[in-house]
């Protein structure tokens, strides 16, 4: 009897200790991760922060490397974060809001759609002063997450999901 009650309680041990992977991980596919090129300086952004850079607000990082925001196309996850949780806008009221940008000469174009996560890496990697947002999921060596309000995707606080 005592060795069928200690099997159930490990059983739902592993259950909850399952679920509980299952759960954290599924938070962390969902997150949104910020990604510059390795050699930027770099290492944490306040929400202000990133949304002066994607809003063309902030036009050079720290050491005078001019910003390049890359972002993924319209119907993307990572597009409809971006816009919530940093632009606070529609897909419309984003294209209205660069349209206006562009037409009172204050920025010459739009941040530059990319259709995939894969050239949102590649486009990082490879121009020093660009930035991107992504699925967490998709992280992979040659670029470098920024922690977002001090935390970086997957942790409890962090905004980008």
């Amino acid at each position: 009897m005592a060795r069928t009650a200690t099997f159930w309680l490990r059983f739902a041990m592993a259950v909850i200790a399952l679920a509980g992977a299952t759960l954290s991980f599924a938070q962390t596919a969902q997150d949104v991760a910020v990604i510059v090129h390795p050699k930027n300086t770099v290492d944490n952004l306040t929400m202000a922060d990133l949304a002066k850079i994607f809003r063309g607000e902030r036009q050079y990082w720290r050491s005078n490397l001019p910003v390049l925001v890359l972002l993924r196309s319209s119907g993307s996850h990572e597009r409809e974060v971006v816009l919530r949780n940093v632009f606070h806008m529609t897909e419309s009221e984003y294209k209205q809001y660069w349209v206006s940008k562009i037409m009172r000469a204050e920025a010459t174009s739009p941040p530059t759609d990319l259709y995939s996560n894969g050239m949102a890496k590649e486009g990082v990697a490879s121009i020093p002063g660009s930035i991107a947002c992504i699925s967490a999921a998709d992280l992979r060596p040659g670029v470098k997450v920024v922690r977002i309000n001090g935390h970086l995707p997957g942790e409890p606080g962090y905004p980008l999901h």
